[in-house]
């Protein structure tokens, strides 16, 4: 779930592991860490999933979605790398069914618990039970406020629930990570480092000793991370929240870290892509401001923002850009008024 391709940065970053195992394949990168390439059937086509080896066992570091292709990924990890070994827990960074659509089958097949920080957790059970539902009231006003048509509107409808078919059963009960926590692996430790915006409490894991982040969505090489407001907290600030994040892995990391990502290759010139993420953002603020010379509705907003919408996809550039418009509503730069139930944003001055 990313959005907005962002080259800025790419001059600063290197590669050093190469290219990546083949799809459904792994390798060993580092003493202990293995790292998984798993096939997704989206525009986005791969996730990245870790393996932290010990010597009674081993900890996954995301899962995949619930499919064939990632159940049987994991099967040959576990009976070639790992020489039959279960894992001893699962980490899930966020809730996103890429990387734990998978997690009841860890607990179910593997015996493996989830570890995950709470919010997380929660929120992808709520999401999971959207499943066969018909798309609640709420929702569908949420896309009416924003401007959307009736077609589009009818699309949110046909796509409601969506998300658990790709998620199996969750596990009923969980281990909670907070962050400063530490996870101890094959004689390493490392730090639950969380993040927010993309996802309400997602975990990076970071060995300080070494020098390795494995960061899931909260830092990509090559595409930014959405940030949306969704239907549950139409007033929510999630953009505020990820450019804090992005500043606070600013004071962690260094030029010289390995960052272990969910998409696209690990990578080091981490603080460059921070920098340069918090710089897109600024930019679509800025552009948002100098093209908002009329009161519009966040459907007119997201074409100053987006060269082009795919349909496809209009959820999300809704949700992108109603989190640009709270950010500034909040900041007082924007005012935001309701007429015949659509909401409609003016510069404040």
């Amino acid at each position: 779930m990313a959005a907005m391709d962002d080259h800025s940065s790419d001059e600063a970053l290197r590669f050093p592991l190469g290219p990546p195992p083949d799809a459904g394949d792994y390798r060993e990168v580092r003493e202990g860490l293995f790292w998984l390439r798993q096939r997704l059937p989206f525009d986005l086509d791969h996730i990245n999933v870790y393996a932290l080896s010990e010597n009674d066992g081993w900890t996954a570091v995301d899962t995949g979605i619930n499919s064939r292709s990632s159940k049987e990924t994991w099967t040959r990890f576990v009976e070639g790398a790992m020489n039959g070994r279960k894992p001893r827990k699962l980490v899930g960074t966020h809730l996103h069914p890429d990387h734990v659509g998978l997690a009841g089958w860890f607990a179910r097949e593997l015996d493996a618990p989830l570890w995950m920080t709470r919010t997380e957790y929660l929120h992808c059970r709520i999401l999971v039970a959207d499943t066969g539902r018909p798309a609640p009231p709420e929702g569908v006003a949420f896309y009416r406020r924003a401007g959307l048509d009736d077609q589009a509107l009818q699309r949110y409808r046909d796509e409601f629930g969506g998300f658990g078919r790709l998620v199996a059963p969750l596990p009923e009960s969980y281990r909670r990570l907070q962050d400063g926590d530490v996870i101890d692996a094959g004689g390493h430790r490392w730090r639950v480092v969380v993040g927010c915006g993309h996802s309400p409490e997602h975990a990076c894991l970071f060995d300080e000793a070494r020098n390795i982040m494995i960061s899931g969505d909260q830092l990509l090489p090559h595409i930014s991370s959405n940030v949306s407001v969704w239907p549950t907290e139409p007033d929510a600030n999630p953009l505020d929240d990820w450019l804090s994040s992005c500043r606070r892995l600013l004071a962690t990391i260094d030029d010289h870290t390995l960052v272990c990502p969910a998409h696209g290759e690990p990578f080091t010139g981490g603080p460059a892509r921070l920098r340069a993420l918090i710089a897109s953002h600024d930019r679509k603020l800025t552009t948002l401001m100098n093209g908002l010379d009329r009161p519009m509705r966040v459907v007119d907003v997201s074409k100053v923002l987006f060269a082009r919408v795919d349909p496809q996809h209009s959820l999300l550039a809704v949700g992108e850009t109603a989190a640009h418009l709270n950010y500034l509503v909040f900041r007082d730069a924007v005012r935001r008024e309701v007429v015949d139930g659509v909401h409609w944003y003016a510069p404040a001055a």
